[in-house]
C-alpha cells in the first residue's frame, strides 16, 4: 500500500482517534489540565496525542477511562471467526461414490 492507497494507514487511523477523543473530551467539558489531574497522564502526553495520535498504550487507557469510553477497547484483539476451518474440511473428505 502506497502513498496513494484507498485503505487506510496507521498515520490516518492515529489522527483520526486523536480527533475523536479531543472533541469528547471538549464535549465532557474536560480541560486537558483536569485530565491529566484526575488521570496522572502528564498534559504534556495528552496535548501530544491530541495533535499528533502518538501517546503510550497505557496513557491511552487511562485517559479514555475517564471519558468512559474504555470499553471501546475490548474488541480491538477479539477473536475473528473464520471460515478457513469448514473451507479445510470440504475439500479433505474424500466423496463416497457408489
Amino acid at each position: 500500500m502506497g502513498k496513494y492507497s484507498v485503505n487506510k494507514q496507521p498515520h490516518d487511523v492515529l489522527l483520526e482517534l486523536a480527533a475523536k477523543f479531543r472533541e469528547i473530551r471538549k464535549n465532557q467539558n474536560l480541560s486537558r489540565r483536569e485530565l491529566s489531574e484526575r488521570s496522572g497522564v502528564s498534559e504534556s502526553s495528552i496535548k501530544r496525542f491530541e495533535l499528533t495520535g502518538k501517546v503510550s498504550l497505557e496513557s491511552l487507557l487511562r485517559i479514555t477511562h475517564l471519558v468512559d469510553r474504555l470499553l471501546d477497547f475490548e474488541n480491538v484483539f477479539s477473536k475473528i471467526e473464520s471460515n478457513y476451518n469448514d473451507v479445510e474440511k470440504l475439500f479433505s473428505h474424500k466423496t463416497k461414490r457408489k
